[in-house]
């Protein structure tokens, strides 16, 4: 297997990256990145009035994951990443723009930005894509009851689902593990689980 991988871990919202990515990096002894959710201080403020802070969180989110990116340089063991930075520009960001919540100027500097950044990171040896219906998406949100997500629009969990399997298969320069996690529970199923790690450790074979 390659010596210290770096893996990401991609999906939509209230997939279950945070449980997978927890729980993969302690059976493989891999440090762990998330993405700032609880500490996040333009969420609620987002869900409340998207065209409002779109702009303010996507920036937000592009910062905190280059410096994880920088954190992540700097290992000299395996890591897993709780969603990509590539989730930035080519989910969120590219759908609020087309929802009219980040104006053509935004949009063209953010992108602008990220291309600049991201021209100076490493990039995944895997992305695992953990994939849900949206239906199976509400369920699990409703669950975990995030008083900032309740306002989450079903059609906006689907427009993310739909741009998520338009840009994994549309990615060519890192290899994609993709995981249907509808009928998956992480905690009971440890059969399918086991089957996940085998086929990642597989693909991070040289």
């Amino acid at each position: 297997m390659i010596k210290a991988p770096f893996i990401g871990i991609a999906g939509n919202i209230g997939v279950g990256k945070t449980t997978f990515t927890d729980i993969i990096a302690q059976k493989m002894g891999w440090k762990p990145f998330y993405e700032s959710v609880a500490d996040n201080p333009y969420l609620s403020d987002f869900y409340g009035d998207m065209q409002r802070w779109s702009f303010n969180l996507q920036i937000y989110f592009l910062h905190h994951r280059f410096r994880n990116q920088r954190e992540i340089a700097a290992e000299n063991s395996g890591v897993i990443q709780d969603r990509t930075i590539y989730e930035d520009v080519e989910i969120f960001a590219r759908n609020l723009h087309e929802l009219g919540n980040i104006d053509q100027r935004d949009w063209e500097n953010y992108s602008n930005l990220f291309a600049v950044m991201t021209s100076y990171l490493r990039k995944p040896d895997l992305i695992i894509y953990l994939r849900a219906s949206t239906d199976t998406l509400i369920s699990r949100i409703e669950n975990r009851d995030r008083d900032y997500e309740k306002t989450i629009d079903p059609e906006y969990l689907h427009r993310l689902n739909i741009s998520y399997d338009r840009w994994i298969n549309g990615l060519t320069d890192i290899p994609v593990l993709v995981v249907e996690t509808d009928q998956f529970n992480i905690f009971t199923d440890q059969e399918k689980l086991a089957g996940i790690i085998d086929e990642m450790t597989e693909r991070l074979t040289i």
